[in-house]
Order: C-alpha cells, then structure tokens, then sequence
C-alpha cells in the first residue's frame, strides 16, 4: 500500500514542497529504506519513527517500508521530515488513507513520541499556501511564527499520536490564532535611547543624516568616545519596519535557528555586531550546507564593524557587492543560493593602531608606518562606498557630568528620518528601492539638479580633494537626504557643503 503526505525543504531561505511516499510491502524481517537524496539527519529518522511509533501505542508492520522523499533531485536536510514520514509510515500499515491533500506536515519527533520544534517553519508555511494548502501542522512551539501568514489554519502539535488522532479526525485542535498587528505593535520597543548620549552632537547629526537616506557610515575617533555606544541606538531612529519587511528578516532567523522562541517574528529592526575574527563564511554564508552569514542577518537593520581595521582585509573586500547589490549570492557544485542583504553599514576605527593620533591631551606613540599600514588595511574602494565619515572626539567633562539629558529622544529624531522617508518613497513609487543611497546613475541626474553656487562648491571640492566619480555621486545622494530633512525641494548650497564635510575624512586620514 502506497500513502503520502506533504512537507517541505528548505533552500536557501525559501522552502520547497516535498511529497513524502511511502510504499509498504511484506518481508520477514523490518526494514526502512529512505531514498530522495536525504542526509545524514534524515536517514537516521528512521530509528526515532520506530521508537516514536512504538511510545505512541500505535501500529506498525513489519515488512519493508521504503520513504521516497519527493522531488529526488532536490537534497532533504534535517530532522522535519520525521513526523511526515511516521504519519505516512502508519498510514501505510493500515487499511486506510488519510486524507491529506490539503495539508502540508513538519516536524521532529522524541523517541517518546514527542514533537520538537525545527528551523524554517515561517518559509514552509509560506511556501504551503502558495501551493494552495490549507492545513499547517507544526510543533507546539513553532505555532506562532506559522501563523503570521495569513490564508493557511496552524495547528499546533505536541505529539505523534496527536498527529494522528486529528488527521482521522479523532480529535479537535482549534487552529492557532495571531493577532499579528496587535502582536507586531505591543513588541516594538528598544531598549535603548539617544538621549543618553551625551555631547557628540555633530555625530547625532550624522546618524540622522544616514538614517533619514539609509546610507553607509564610518565614525573615526579615539578609544572612550561612545562610537559603539552611538552605533547600537541607530536602530532605534530608522523606521519602524513594515509587516512585509518583518516577515522577509524573520524568514532568515528563522532558517539558522536564532528566532527568539517568545516572539513570532522580527517586531524591530536587526542590530548585528560580528567580531572583527570573523570569517568571509560567517560575514557572507556560506558552508558545506550553504546558510545566511551575518550580512543577511542584518537584512533591513544595521551591521555594525566595530574596529574596521583589525578585520581581514579580504573579509572586508566581499562586502563590496552585497553593499551595491543588496543581496548576497553563494555558488557551489551543486547549483547558487542569493540570501538578501539590504543592510545600513556602520563601521568604527581609531586613527591609528593607538587611538591617539590627533589627540589634542593625550600623545599618540605610533610611528608613521604603522600609522600608514594600519589605515591601508581599508581600501579605497571600500572606502567610497561609505556615504559618511565622521570624526567622533572626546566628550567633555561638564558635559559628561550633567544629571540633565544632553540631547533629543531617538523618537523626537525618528519623527524626522520619517518625514525624509516619506519624500522619498513618493519620489521612487515607481521604484524598486525608496531611499536615496540606493540611487542609480539615471535617478542621482534627474533628482540632483545644483543650481549654480552648488556646482562650483562641489567642483572646487573634486579638484582639491581629488574625489573619485563614486565618491561624487555619494555626496550628491548625501545632498539630496539633507535637501529632504529639510523638507526643501532642491539641494541647497549648505547641504553641498555639509555633504563635502562628511566625504573629507577619507582624504584626510588616507591620502
């Protein structure tokens, strides 16, 4: 007798539906065969289906049951496939067929029977309505991170026999329900604020400047002056992020098993901060199996580099496409995976390898040379693709002692970056992106006009500080975010000239 159910695989960060068969046939002795190109995980489920299966006072025959997992060509990861194929392995050993072509089934199975939570269930269920499922039958724990997709009953399970008992339709289980606006605004909350922030008003100004048109930024300044500090509170003056862009960060937590447990889905915007020991695998994905690295991590949030310098240069140098293109594509054998990245990079570094050069108090002890090799560790290449550099100095000591805040809340400055975002997605409604960093070439000529004054400022600015051709289009895109917090609907000679400010570290500190 042949039974079957549905489940699903993941690939990349999407799922990919898979018909799980399973043919039963009299022999002496009991045998399981899975075939469909499974790995290691999935071949041993046959030993936890037995067990399960046996806790579960439920029947199974002996003879050969042989579990084609269904498109063969596509490889099957991990242990969700267990709970499909004991269903479908019991079905098998009786004499009827359970109705299930309107529903798709994972999960992992105890050898007592229970059902364990697994990874990816957000991509499988998005992927089980747009094969027109109706039924979702997922662990207990993975019942709210389900059901944020609308169009498709969650019913959570706790174990095989209750699996089983519903699918003949022994037993009711009422379909999880998720408030999912309700739930997406009670857990929109950051727990940290700017107006803790003392002094450093200029750098606030900077954050603003690329929160408002989601560009790079680099903070330059000795060890002690809050960059870190002013890094981890940019999340909390970006957008709020829209349900579409929730589900989208959500699907890649989801897949490397970091979604909290207590919380359905990504409700505020991701903050990643690797280790500058990271490895191009882990900042890009990448493996044997390939998976999202810290960059698709960060997707619609910030990825901070905190001490640029010290990482490697060539982990520094793969970040120049998913910075340009948004998405990260990882090529085996086997065939390509694209994880998205669409992050806001916020790098910090001293001055050199002290941190004191410059200083005004404190005496930098580096020689040239290493002042030079620290700084060459960053190319220029990478360089222009930070929108914004900005020097950080130490904060003084009155301003470090007042009781009283010394600065405006993230949401007094939020209230602005949205207001700029707002001008914006009316200029690119019928654009893929909305934010002026993503400009192209076409769109910085149409919506960067100068008017006289502005064009000799910044011709001036390209002959003296021998500016790239990037690196001008980055000051007009700069220009333009500052023309939009200012509500103006052309770029003024004064936001030319900040936009300049903000590009001359660079030639400072490199040339």
């Amino acid at each position: 007798m042949i039974t079957r159910l549905f489940s699903a695989a993941l690939r990349g960060v999407e799922a990919q539906e898979v018909e799980v068969e399973v043919n039963a046939h009299g022999a002496d002795k009991p045998q399981i065969i899975i075939v469909g190109l499974p790995d290691a995980a999935v071949r041993e489920s046959s030993q936890r289906v037995i067990s399960a299966i046996g806790a579960s006072a439920l029947y199974l025959d002996d003879g050969i049951k042989t579990v084609n997992l269904a498109p063969a060509d596509l490889k099957k990861e991990g242990p969700s496939f267990d709970l499909p194929i004991a269903l479908a392995m019991i079905a098998a050993s009786g004499t009827r067929q359970v109705p299930v072509e309107d529903c798709c089934v994972v999960g992992e199975l105890g050898l007592d029977g229970a059902v364990r939570p697994v990874k990816g269930v957000l991509s499988v269920a998005l992927e089980a309505k747009h094969r027109g499922r109706t039924r979702l039958l997922v662990p207990d724990e993975n019942a709210p991170e389900a059901a944020v997709v609308d169009g498709i009953q969650v019913f959570p399970i706790r174990n095989l026999r209750e699996a089983w008992d519903f699918l003949n339709d022994n037993l009711t289980i009422p379909p999880f329900v998720l408030d999912r606006r309700a739930f997406f605004n009670a857990h929109r909350h950051y727990d940290l604020d700017f107006d803790e922030v003392k002094g450093q008003h200029h750098v606030k100004r900077a954050l603003e400047v690329a929160a408002a048109g989601n560009h790079n930024l680099l903070m330059v300044g000795p060890p002690g002056t809050g960059k870190s500090m002013l890094a981890k509170r940019i999340p909390s003056i970006l957008p709020d992020m829209t349900e579409d862009e929730a589900i989208e960060a959500t699907k890649i937590h989801s897949i490397t098993g970091l979604l909290d447990p207590k919380r359905a889905f990504l409700t505020t915007r991701p903050f990643r901060a690797p280790h500058h020991t990271i490895s191009d695998a882990g900042l890009l994905g990448g493996g044997t199996n390939p998976g999202p690295g810290e960059v698709s991590l960060a997707h619609h949030g910030v990825l901070f580099l905190d001490e640029l310098p010290e990482f490697r240069r060539q982990t520094l140098e793969v970040l120049r496409q998913p910075l340009e293109d948004g998405q990260v594509t990882i090529s085996r054998a086997a065939g390509s995976l694209t994880f998205p990245s669409s992050v806001m990079l916020v790098a910090a570094m001293n001055p050199c390898p002290c941190g004191y050069y410059g200083d005004p108090k404190r005496q930098c002890r580096c020689s040239s040379r290493q002042i030079e090799n620290y700084r060459q560790r960053i190319s220029g290449p990478l360089l222009d693709r930070i929108d914004l550099h900005v020097e950080v100095p130490l904060v003084d000591f009155r301003e470090l002692s007042a009781t009283a805040p010394s600065g405006e809340s993230s949401a007094a400055i939020r209230e602005r970056v949205v207001a700029a975002r707002r001008i914006q997605q009316r200029r690119f409604s019928k654009s893929a992106h909305h934010t002026n960093a993503a400009m192209n070439a076409r769109q910085v000529r149409a919506h960067c006009q100068l008017n006289p004054e502005a064009t000799g400022y910044l011709e001036q600015a390209m002959e003296d500080m021998n500016f790239s051709a990037r690196a001008h289009d980055r000051i007009l895109k700069v220009a333009r975010t500052l023309a939009d917090l200012a509500a103006s609907p052309d770029i003024r000679p004064t936001d030319i000239l900040e936009a300049i400010q903000y590009r001359s570290l660079d030639r400072k500190l490199f040339s």
